[in-house]
């Protein structure tokens, strides 16, 4: 139970700066579809589908086998060669995005502006460069400067945009200075500008750790680290697949005439997937705190029995989660200032559901990790992104974005069932599959009894009533099945205190 804890002290710094992190860049979600359209909010998503897909190929996993060789090589050697391999890489690999940004204009289907790409290789580069220094804090267990650092970053994120959307055109009305550095149709350059600031003042908060590297290169070590890495790589990258590129195929074959109203499409199942983004932070919180500390427990007897109960704890806060959107979806839904973007909103369930899959998944991928086959990892990875191309190929030309949300259902769907069937044959861990079934199952049932329901109620107050009901009905039935483990917890608390 103490593991138990620590996990948890740890995952509530890293994803106390993850959610709020994320929860400022997720107010700008209002405030985004207010000021722009369908259509420039679908090219703004796109592009932050592109980068994502960089951020991996830049830093190629060099992240995961900085903390695995970490415990078993001096951390000071690991540290040095993981340093000097990405600082290389990342300026040979920014030359080469640049040369390329015709191409890849075209490819995007956006506006062939040089400054556009220069301020993405910038973003990529920066971000990058602080890869290593972060991981390290995580590695040191410093998780309140890694808090502090990503927080301030996005405040000063969500303080530009505001800055050059809404102060900046004011300001240039009166002439002079503002008005030459005013343009108005440059609104998606002003949302990477403020990218750039955060990432190049995140830079600059973690220099000292930046530079903490000696110039000691151990070939052989990073050989290690390299081959270790490459079927995370491609893991990382067929992750991205799955994540993200649907916003780009959406954008190549909507079953739309102009690329305006594809893009339209694009902004649409963009803002919506926002909505799901309460679990895509805790799972993005959990892993933060659970790769460092699963590598940790490794030499533990009990380490199978502790990975099993995080699993289980973990189903539980996902379905709460789950069903905390998808009961409330019709107060979520004025998150998005867009109301033409409301006609997407039946996507988000389904994307709910897959992100507790995935979140599933990251728990059962320390079976490979732990045993350092990553290469099972990519495979697995690889076998998902077949079916997110796949899906998304034959289906988007007729059913638009719901093809891109069950693509993702069955993307992350597959690679849990087979996540789990690997692990259990080559690392066996007694994962309570009986009540994470249950949960899952009970959080789907209340979830499609609550929305027949909600068709025969029409004040909000009942609506209100209702949902508020049917969630409490789950943490009520959680709470009893789970009484022996509450029990234990107060137990050991009264005698800690004592």
């Amino acid at each position: 139970m103490s593991q138990l804890k620590k996990l948890a002290g740890q995952t509530l710094w890293y994803g106390m700066s993850t959610i709020v992190a994320r929860f400022f860049n997720y107010l700008l979600t209002p405030y985004l579809t207010y000021k722009f359209t369908e259509s420039a909010y679908g090219q703004m998503s796109i592009l932050y589908a592109f980068i994502p897909f960089m951020n991996v190929v830049f830093t190629y996993g060099m992240e995961t086998s900085y903390f695995r060789y970490s415990n078993r090589v001096a951390s000071d050697s690991v540290y040095n060669t993981a340093s000097i391999s990405l600082i290389f890489s990342s300026f040979l690999l920014s030359g080469l995005l640049l040369l390329m940004f015709e191409p890849l204009s075209k490819l995007l289907q956006i506006a062939a502006d040089p400054t556009y790409f220069l301020m993405i290789t910038l973003i990529i580069m920066f971000d990058a460069l602080t890869t290593i220094p972060f991981a390290k804090l995580r590695q040191d267990s410093r998780p309140i400067k890694f808090a502090s650092i990503k927080i301030v970053g996005v405040l000063v994120n969500v303080l530009s945009i505001f800055f050059f959307l809404s102060v900046l055109p004011r300001l240039s009305v009166s002439g002079g200075l503002f008005l030459n550095l005013y343009n108005p149709q440059w609104y998606v350059g002003y949302v990477l500008l403020a990218n750039l600031i955060q990432s190049l003042l995140t830079f600059i908060l973690l220099f000292k750790e930046f530079l903490g590297f000696k110039f000691q290169f151990d070939f052989k070590l990073w050989r290690e680290m390299f081959l270790y890495s490459i079927p995370l790589l491609i893991a990382g990258f067929g992750g991205m697949i799955n994540e993200t590129f649907d916003r780009i195929m959406l954008g190549w074959w909507a079953p739309v005439r102009t690329v305006t109203q594809a893009q339209a499409q694009v902004g649409i199942y963009s803002a919506c997937y926002k909505i799901s983004i309460l679990i895509t932070l805790s799972v993005q919180a959990f892993r933060m705190g659970a790769e460092p500390f699963f590598f940790k427990q490794t030499k533990r007897e009990d380490a199978p029995q502790i990975y099993a109960r995080v699993m289980k704890f973990f189903v539980i806060v996902i379905c709460m989660m789950f069903l905390f959107v998808t009961l409330y979806l019709y107060i979520w839904k004025y998150f998005i200032r867009n109301t033409n973007m409301w006609v997407g909103l039946s996507v988000v369930p389904i994307l709910l559901f897959a992100n507790m899959f995935l979140g599933m998944y990251y728990n059962l991928s320390i079976s490979y990790k732990i045993t350092g086959k990553t290469s099972v990892g990519a495979w697995i990875t690889i076998v998902g992104s077949i079916i997110t191309l796949g899906i998304n190929y034959f289906f988007i030309p007729y059913y638009s974005y719901m093809a891109c949300a069950w693509a993702t259902f069955a993307c992350y769907g597959s690679m849990m069932v087979i996540s789990y069937w690997w692990g259990q044959r080559h690392f066996f861990i007694p994962y309570p599959v009986g009540r994470i079934v249950l949960y899952l199952v009970l959080s789907f049932g209340l979830f499609y009894i609550h929305e027949y329901l909600h068709l025969l109620v029409d004040h909000f107050i009942k609506r209100l009533l209702l949902s508020s009901i049917f969630f409490i009905t789950f943490m009520v039935v959680v709470l009893f099945i789970e009484r022996d483990e509450w029990f234990t917890l107060i137990s050991r608390n009264k005698k800690a205190q004592r």
